[in-house]
């Protein structure tokens, strides 16, 4: 149980109730929800629990519908988790930099307090550090795996004592899984009650202009979850596109393998360079590297119309800079690019 965690407002909230979720049966005239009855193929509402598509997406991840939370992006299910555990000026989150800067956000939005637990050098979370950093008050900590910016998995025994040590909830955020040898955690979620595993469509489908974020977890944090979101938060276009993605898994597959290829062609180029000091080992679709001067190679490949994410005032990745894999055609002109630079 983890009723104790949940904050008392959103224990006593009664839920707004759609017309939709209120009927269940068959219905062929639906005078109910004040739409527009001339059919323009999206004059209806979504269904407000996406069942169909939670239905698909289970059987890809081999989890059952009722442990599935579908959200406007990852965001709104980190947005969601935020103010449903946390108690402004009470309770706190806990994140471990450098990561995904929308926990931070997150928080800083709903003025709930963040503490900062920075990765060790290998970019592997301290347990013993953040677990000496939690108390009663600690809602929520935030775990990025792989892990953006610096691209690598974190170690499942570190999450496994984070999981069943962390007093509060631990989020696991696996938005880059599928370019990753590494299993999911969404097998432990029958042994971990706390654990919430994200993943999304953004990145591995190639849907980031859906925005479509997945959230796995128990049946009990997955109806706060529907009681605390918008009735319709998952439009229909969304739910189509996924849909229509999930009937050819195969396609998906072949653009991890190809990305993955070209992950491996990229980091040969760049090791050849002399102003890149260091590539950091990838489990994901992007590098992290350190070169001589971040900012300069950053304005220069900008001017060139290349966009790549300066990362070097991020603290722990100083003088780097983060580069997605793109199409062979996209990496081959900035592979040109870079053998211009000095």
């Amino acid at each position: 149980m983890i009723e104790h965690l949940v904050r008392d407002n959103i224990l006593r909230l009664t839920p707004y109730s759609s017309a939709r979720s209120e009927f269940k049966g068959t219905a062929s005239v639906f005078i109910d929800a004040n739409e527009n009855p001339f059919d323009t193929g999206l004059n209806r509402y979504p269904d407000p629990l996406q069942w169909k598509l939670k239905a698909q997406i289970g059987a890809w991840r081999r989890v059952e519908a009722e442990h599935i939370f579908l959200g406007n992006g990852s965001d709104e299910a980190i947005d969601l988790l935020v103010r449903i555990f946390c108690e402004p000026g009470r309770d706190h989150i806990v994140i471990v930099p450098p990561t995904y800067g929308m926990y931070q956000v997150s928080a800083d939005i709903a003025n709930v307090a963040v503490r900062s637990v920075p990765l060790q050098n290998t970019f592997q979370p301290d347990v013993e550090a953040i677990l000496a950093q939690s108390d009663a008050h600690s809602k929520l900590l935030f775990l990025c795996s792989p892990n953006n910016p610096t691209a690598n998995d974190m170690e499942p025994g570190r999450l496994r004592r984070l999981i069943a040590g962390f007093p509060g909830i631990v989020v696991v955020d696996e938005a880059y899984i599928d370019f990753s040898a590494q299993s999911s955690c969404i097998g432990w979620l029958k042994e971990f009650p706390n654990l919430v595993v994200l993943q999304t469509f953004s990145k591995a489908w190639g849907l980031a202009g859906i925005r479509l974020g997945m959230a796995f977890a128990s049946e009990e944090i997955i109806a706060l979850f529907n009681k605390v979101k918008p009735p319709y938060n998952v439009n229909e276009l969304t739910q189509r596109a996924a849909l229509e993605a999930l009937t050819d898994k195969n396609r998906q597959e072949e653009w991890v393998r190809t990305i993955l290829w070209q992950r491996t062609l990229l980091t040969q180029f760049l090791s050849g360079l002399e102003y890149v000091e260091r590539i950091y080992p990838s489990d994901a679709n992007f590098l992290l590297v350190k070169v001589r001067d971040a900012n300069g190679l950053y304005r220069y490949l900008a001017d060139l119309g290349i966009i790549v994410r300066n990362r070097s005032s991020v603290p722990g990745c100083e003088g780097c800079l983060r580069i997605t894999v793109g199409t062979p055609q996209e990496n081959e002109k900035l592979l040109e690019a870079l053998v211009g630079f000095c």
